[in-house]
């Protein structure tokens, strides 16, 4: 009944017939078509936060056996959102433990008598550690909350039949040394200072740590014999583009597999059958990155169809994958897509705003987006964990490159490097490439944020992640991001491309602009001097409270910030001709942190504000950008002055 994490579905050799990938078992997206359809469950939950003093009065009577309102009063939660900033209890907001949601789910009557059909409950994000119950009864649970998972709740439904469902999940949001990311629980003792089993969730990460049900919730369906997986691998050989496929089925060994490739204009250019194979596109479009190509971010649409036979009759079941021809590839110097010399011009983000914490959000998400365009940003980094399905897939269709980071970020205590947490950090890591492995906007996995990657243990730790994500997918260099001195970092042997955070002038000689040059010049020098590898500035910034001016520029006014920005793009416009091959804003917008002195409600860095508006370095980098991509597109060119300032739409 259950197909929960990792750990539950098996890890392949390398394909050896082109497709890359060592991987198997199904995330498909889910999507309506003539054999599925899909039912949404965002809307008002009932929800509780269990505040007794050992978090766990709700196991102990088993809320979720009965619906939750008999057991006490319950909260209307919107999902997906967060919980932590919609209602008025200070209490909640910074609540630890766990949290209980439940969801009354009609169901349409074939799905509930028709046998040939197979329901699935599915979890886009539950923030950090879920069990869900159907009905009382136990189907899932995961661990992790920034990726979606699955429960096959077919017999349960259909035992009755059923007209609806009540659908309950608790969450637990408390982080300790093993958690990706991790965290500690301390225990105040004094009580004189504090009352009686007091205690307090400390992290080592810059951002609040929200928590909920914070992406779609949904139930959808396959008939019994069902596409499980596909992966997809590419490349280009002159100007013939070739898509390696396999595909798996669940529920019958018995089965028929047609394949089509349709361009946008939905011609069929290639067709195949069976499991795998490749298909060879003559003059085929590439999958092109934003301002980088007259035509970017160029979709084919991969059309499966499955036929077979079941004891009650033939069955059939179709899905449609969308699909970029592009290739990937590192030199000591370079970053090269479809063999071009690119660069990084962009942002790092986080999923974060208002009210909703990081709750998805269809207009917030457009919000974005059009900024990005705005901007001439033509990357971003999911600092510092994945984001929503729904996000790669709007880059995938505008050509912003990604790169697709796990929640490794905090990850600075001997106990984190343990045994437990790298098993758990490898699961993630599956999960992330098999959810995100058909993207042609993910160009490069980043495994950690800003570990404290000279101690010891960490060592053997990230030689094994990296080389453990390479073996899931050859095909995309990985990363990690530093903020360790050169000379001392244990993992950055092992990676294709070297991120480095810094942030001169701010945590290190704050205040003295002159300084920033030399400084780093001398930095980028010095880790590429001793591991001749492409170097990406990936942070880099200075906090600014709109509105806030001072000239000559003072720290957190807007001045300063721009002027910071300024003198490191003096340096990075001479490394970038050598051997840096990128730059990405640290932030994009201003977002919610814990509580701190140095904290004036959240991190600063944006250049634009929590609620999208542009500050003084927004202009700045938007010049910048637009001018970076006049001097890197290929196969069209437009004067500067149309290209520097412009909207994509005014191109």
């Amino acid at each position: 009944m259950v197909r929960v994490t990792a750990s539950a579905w098996a890890v392949l050799g390398p394909f050896l017939w082109g497709c890359g990938l060592a991987l198997q078992g199904g995330m498909l997206y889910p999507q309506e078509s003539a054999s599925r359809e899909r039912k949404e469950l965002d809307g008002l939950w009932s929800f509780r936060a269990d505040f007794s003093d050992n978090r766990r009065q709700g196991f102990e009577q088993q809320w979720y056996r009965t619906p939750l309102r008999e057991s006490g009063p319950t909260l209307d939660m919107p999902v997906p959102s967060s919980f932590n900033d919609v209602g008025q209890d200070w209490q909640l907001r910074g609540f630890v433990g766990w949290v209980w949601y439940e969801r009354e789910a009609s169901l349409p009557q074939r799905w509930t008598q028709d046998l040939g059909t197979r329901v699935v409950l599915r979890i886009g994000s539950a923030h950090y550690y879920a069990i869900v119950w159907v009905n009382g009864v136990h189907v899932a649970q995961h661990e992790g909350g920034h990726l979606p998972f699955e429960a096959d709740i077919t017999k349960l439904v259909q035992s009755g039949p059923l007209s609806s469902c009540r659908i309950t999940i608790a969450i637990n949001n408390t982080l300790t040394p093993n958690t990706l990311p991790p965290g500690t629980i301390v225990s105040k003792i004094d009580t004189s200072r504090y009352p009686k089993g007091y205690f307090v969730q400390n992290t080592n990460f810059d951002f609040f740590n929200y928590a909920g049900l914070h992406r779609p919730v949904l139930l959808y369906t396959t008939p019994t014999t069902y596409i499980d997986d596909i992966t997809i691998g590419t490349s280009v050989d002159q100007n013939t583009g070739l898509v390696n496929y396999q595909i798996f089925v669940q529920g019958s060994e018995h089965f028929q597999l047609e394949v089509c490739l349709l361009d946008e204009e939905g011609k069929v250019v290639a067709q195949g059958m069976g499991g795998q194979g490749q298909l060879q596109v003559p003059s085929a479009h590439l999958w092109w990155p934003y301002l980088m190509h007259e035509h970017p971010a160029y979709l084919y649409s991969l059309e499966v169809k499955l036929t077979a036979e079941t004891a009650s009759g033939p069955v059939s079941d179709f899905y449609t994958l969308p699909v970029g021809i592009r290739t990937v590839a590192v030199t000591e110097s370079q970053f090269l897509i479809n063999g071009k010399p690119f660069y990084f011009h962009g942002v790092n983000k986080h999923e974060d705003a208002d009210i909703r914490g990081k709750g998805f959000d269809w207009p917030l998400m457009m919000k974005d987006f059009n900024l990005l365009r705005w901007l001439g940003a033509n990357a971003f980094r999911t600092s510092h964990y994945p984001y929503a399905e729904e996000v790669m897939q709007l880059c995938d269709r505008y050509g912003i490159v990604v790169i697709d980071e796990s929640p490794g970020v905090g990850i600075v205590l001997n106990q984190s490097y343990s045994s437990s947490s790298l098993q758990h950090h490898l699961e993630v890591m599956d999960e992330l490439v098999r959810r995100d492995k058909n993207h042609p906007a993910v160009v490069m996995w980043s495994v950690a944020n800003e570990p404290t990657s000279f101690l010891k243990p960490a060592g053997y730790y990230f030689k094994t992640l990296i080389a453990h994500t390479k073996a899931l997918d050859p095909s995309r260099p990985v990363t990690f991001v530093t903020n360790t001195n050169y000379d001392v970092d244990r993992a950055a042997p092992y990676v294709d491309v070297i991120c480095v955070n810094s942030y001169y002038s701010w945590y290190h000689d704050p205040g003295h602009l002159e300084v920033i040059q030399l400084q780093l010049a001398t930095e980028l020098e010095n880790w590429y001097g001793k591991y001749q590898k492409p170097i990406i500035q990936s942070e880099y910034g200075a906090d600014a409270i709109v509105g806030l001016h001072h000239d000559p520029p003072l720290m957190f006014s807007e001045e300063y910030q721009k002027s910071l920005l300024e003198q490191y793009h003096v340096v990075l416009d001479q490394k970038r001709k050598e051997y840096v091959v990128g730059e990405l804003i640290w932030n994009f917008a201003d977002f919610m942190t814990d509580q701190l002195p140095v904290r004036v409600m959240g991190n600063k860095k944006g250049i634009f504000t929590r609620q999208r508006q542009p500050k003084g370095a927004a202009f700045l980098l938007r010049q910048r950008y637009w001018k970076l991509a006049n001097e890197t597109r290929y196969h069209w060119s437009a004067p500067e002055s149309q290209c520097v300032g412009k909207s994509p739409l005014t191109l």
